[in-house]
C-alpha cells in the first residue's frame, strides 16, 4: 500500500472518531467496557457471512453483540427444489453460520428474487432495526447487480434517514467485478484472525457451493483488500456519512 494510501486509511480512522469501526476493533474485550450493538442486514444467507464475516466474527471476539437480518430465506436458491423446501434447508444453514459467527439471527420474511420495497416493508426493517438499538449496521452497496441486495441496501439507507441517523451505516461488497461495481473503500478491517473463521461460516452453505462463492472473487478480495491495508486478508467498506458518501 502506497503512503498516501495508509495516511487516508489512519486520518480516515482519525476523523470519524472513537465509534468509527477501526477505532472500535482497536479495544480489546476487557477494554470494551460497553457493548456495541451490531447489525448487518443482507439479501440472502450467506451474503453477510461472504461480504463481512470476518469483521462481523472479530467484532463479536471483541465482546459486541452481533445480529444478523436475513431479508429473504434463499427460496430460489437451489434450483429444482421447491421455494418452501429450500427456504428450509438455507435456513438450517444460515442458522449454523450464525453459530460458527456466534451472532443472533433474524429472518426477516421477504422471498428470493421477489423482494420488495414498499412502505409497508420499510416500516417492518425500519423497527427491526429500531428493535436491536444498533451502534453499527451493515448491509449491501446499493450499486449491486441482484435486485434483492439493492432493496436490501435501500431499504437500510431509509431506515438509517427515518431513525434520525443514530447509528452508523457501512456498505460490504460481494463478488466485486461481477455484482458489486464502482466500490471505493474508505474503511478496511483486518481479518487475519477471523478469516478462517469466515470461511467456516460461509461453508455452512452448502447448498450456494462454497468453493463457487470464494472463486467469485472473495478470495481475492480478501487478499487485494490485505494487499491495500498492508495485512495478509481484511474486508473493506463504504462509510455513509451524514450528506454524502465518503470516497478516496
Amino acid at each position: 500500500m502506497t503512503n498516501t494510501r495508509r495516511n487516508f486509511v489512519k486520518n480516515t480512522t482519525a476523523v470519524l472518531g472513537a465509534l468509527s469501526l477501526p477505532n472500535l476493533l482497536q479495544a480489546s474485550a476487557k477494554e470494551n467496557k460497553e457493548k456495541k450493538k451490531i447489525v448487518c442486514l443482507g439479501g440472502h444467507p450467506d451474503d453477510p457471512e461472504s461480504g463481512c464475516g470476518g469483521t462481523l466474527a472479530k467484532l463479536r471476539k471483541a465482546g459486541h453483540e452481533v445480529t444478523i437480518i436475513y431479508l429473504t430465506t434463499g427460496e430460489a436458491g437451489i434450483p429444482g427444489t421447491s421455494h418452501e423446501k429450500a427456504a428450509g434447508i438455507r435456513k438450517n444453514e444460515a442458522i449454523k453460520a450464525c453459530e460458527i459467527l456466534d451472532t443472533k439471527y433474524i429472518f426477516a420474511g421477504q422471498i428470493d428474487g421477489d423482494s420488495i420495497m414498499n412502505n409497508e416493508w420499510l416500516e417492518k426493517i425500519k423497527t427491526i432495526i429500531a428493535n436491536e438499538h444498533p451502534d453499527i449496521v451493515f448491509t449491501h452497496w446499493p450499486l449491486d447487480v441482484h435486485k434483492d441486495h439493492q432493496v436490501a441496501s435501500l431499504l437500510a439507507i431509509q431506515s438509517w434517514t427515518r431513525l434520525g441517523k443514530k447509528f452508523q451505516l457501512y456498505f460490504f461488497e460481494v463478488c466485486t467485478g461481477e455484482q458489486t461495481f464502482i466500490f471505493h473503500p474508505t474503511d478496511y478491517v483486518d481479518i487475519t484472525e477471523t478469516q478462517q473463521q469466515k470461511r467456516d461460516a460461509v461453508y455452512c452453505h452448502v447448498s450456494q457451493d462454497p468453493p463457487g462463492i470464494y472463486q467469485c472473487g472473495h478470495a481475492a478480495m480478501e487478499d487485494f483488500r490485505g494487499r491495500e491495508m498492508g495485512v495478509k486478508a481484511a474486508e473493506a467498506f463504504v462509510r455513509m456519512n451524514g450528506k454524502l458518501f465518503l470516497f478516496n
